[in-house]
């Protein structure tokens, strides 16, 4: 099938599934695999070389029907395989699946163990772009649609981007927005192997003088848009600048037909201390819908190499406060 025919069947499916990701990926020296599990599905797998063993892994995936049992089986018979012929030792996979007890316990029926770490914004708000924009703005809580009318106020202005100068000027900011933050960004080689690659664009909201406020990538593939990447100047602690960029993002990706709007990433509820936190309350503050997601899981190929990796990372996630 093409991608087109994927995203038809498999609206879910975004562009962590997409030839582009896997382009994107090869760019940066990943081994690619896309299956179809002959034609009954789709699944793009990246292998990743990691100091702590090599692993497979299928962001957002596989897209298949979660109904059908006796399919399912057979898909994993074939990731299995493929990952014993890459020489893995596990596959880490995180499907479009909410986080039901029947879909738990679905995944725990394959084998599969929960994963230390988190995989694609595994909770996070999906706005609907086939809203009327009043609906979107009623939709809003009310400090959020004060701030986003007090930007227009402040004659806040909202600028967008593909340009090399553009993504290196955004880099320089998230690096400091990550300090003051405490995460960490992706680096430049990524961040430009996702504009070559990617249909991607940086927003930027400025200050009626010019002055950067707020930076977004956004990403986008089939019927979704994503807010894939952040950052900010000190001036955005007293200007709403963030509220004006992510207000026209919505205003644009509605025009270009895209029916939703992934505001990817925050915290789950109860974990104040989440890397996540700082931004929750922005991002629910647009009324979206909060989804919960499965969470990312392990298929286990080594059982000795795993408990390795599995040592290491259930350090990082707390170190990460993940």
């Amino acid at each position: 099938m093409s991608w087109q025919e994927i995203v038809k069947k498999y609206p879910e499916a975004n562009f962590l599934q997409s030839p582009s990701y896997a382009k994107m990926n090869e760019a940066l020296g990943s081994k690619t695999i896309t299956e179809d599990f002959d034609g009954s599905g789709h699944a793009l797998m990246i292998v990743r070389d990691a100091k702590r063993g090599r692993y497979l892994e299928i962001p957002c995936g596989p897209l298949i029907n979660w109904q059908d049992k006796t399919l399912i089986k057979k898909v994993f018979q074939k990731i299995t395989k493929i990952a014993e012929q890459e020489k893995c030792v596990f596959v880490r996979l995180r499907p479009q699946l909410s986080a039901t007890k029947e879909n738990l316990k679905l995944l725990e029926n394959l084998g599969l163990k929960k994963s230390p770490m988190h995989l694609a914004a595994e909770h996070t708000v999906m706005i609907d772009l086939q809203k009327t924009e009043d609906e979107l703005l009623a939709n809003m809580r009310r400090q959020t649609r004060y701030e986003v009318r007090r930007a227009t106020k402040q004659n806040i202005k909202v600028e967008k981007s593909n340009s090399e100068e553009i993504f290196k000027e955004f880099h320089k900011v998230q690096v400091a927005t990550a300090k003051r933050q405490g995460f960490i960004p992706p680096d430049l080689k990524t961040l430009l192997a996702e504009r070559e690659n990617l249909d991607s664009v940086i927003y930027i909201a400025k200050t009626s003088e010019g002055q950067p406020i707020a930076y977004g990538l956004i990403i986008k593939d089939g019927k979704e848009g994503d807010y894939y990447e952040a950052a900010s100047t000190d001036l955005n602690r007293k200007i709403p600048g963030a509220y004006a960029l992510l207000w026209q993002a919505i205003k644009d990706l509605k025009k270009e037909g895209y029916e939703r709007f992934n505001l990817w990433g925050i915290a789950p509820a109860g974990q104040p201390n989440h890397r996540y936190a700082g931004v929750t309350t922005f991002k629910t503050g647009f009324g979206g819908e909060i989804i919960e997601y499965v969470p990312a899981h392990d298929l286990i190929i080594s059982k000795v190499k795993y408990l390795k990796n599995l040592a290491v990372e259930t350090l990082r996630k707390k170190k990460r406060h993940l």
